[in-house]
Parts: structure tokens; sequence; C-alpha cells
């Protein structure tokens, strides 16, 4: 073997490495970037829109989204390069991730409906009782 075979292959090796490392860092930086449990669960509110505005931004995931899209892109230049001997356990924790991501993005998404449709019910119910109010008034 050459000297310089020797050298590309130490250099694969440590690119391997690296490319590994920069996964799991990125995955590392996503998991911190996820809500702790009791952010969505302990919120403090006047009133249900208050609540409910509070969990949406507990629920914020962009920061998230922005790290695990570059592991992800890391994985995948490592996997097509062939450069990880073992890609089994990057490619679980990824999925991992994503599944959470995944799960808050429907959360934020339900909770932002819910935070759309709470005003407009209130103000429906007002109506619905100041009529009410209204027929007594008659009698």
């Amino acid at each position: 073997m050459s000297q310089s075979s020797l050298d590309d292959e130490e250099l694969f090796g440590e690119a391997a490495a690296e490319m590994r490392a920069d996964v799991e860092e990125h995955l590392a930086a996503a998991r911190e970037e996820l809500p702790e449990a009791d952010d969505i669960w302990e919120v403090e509110s006047d009133n249900t829109l208050g609540v409910l505005n509070a969990l949406r931004s507990a629920l914020d995931v962009d920061d998230v989204e922005d790290h695990l899209r570059d592991a992800k892109k890391a994985f995948v230049v490592g996997e097509r390069a062939d450069a990880f001997e073992d890609a089994d356990d990057l490619e679980a924790d990824i999925a991992a991730v994503e599944d959470v991501l995944a799960d808050l993005e429907t959360a934020r998404d339900q909770v932002g409906d819910l935070a759309a449709t709470i005003p407009e019910l209130r103000s429906a119910l007002e109506d619905a009782h100041g009529d009410e109010d209204d027929a007594g008034d008659d009698e």
C-alpha cells in the first residue's frame, strides 16, 4: 500500500468520525430545544385564551426543526458516502426526534385552532345569553 492511500484512508476515517459527531451534535441541540414537559403542562394565565396562547408559545419548534434539518443533512451525506460503519443508531435517533417534532406540530396546530375558536365562541355565547336577557325583559 502506498503512503497516499494510507493517508486517504486516514483522512476518510477522520471525516467519517467528524460527520458522525456533527449529526450527534445537531441531534443533541434539537433535543435541547424541545420544550420541557412542565412548559406545556404548567401554564399560568387569567383566562382560557391566555392559557392557549402560552401553550402555543411553549410548543414552538422552529429551532428544533433547524437542528434536525442540519442533523439529517449531515446524516444523508455521511450515509451516501458510506462513511458510517453503523448508522442504525443515528437513524433511530433522528426518527425519534422527528416523531416528537410531529407530535409538537400537531398539538401546536390544534391549540392554534382552538385559540382562534374560543373568542368567537365566547362572543356567540354572550349573544345567546343576551338574547335570553332581552326576552326576559319583554315579559
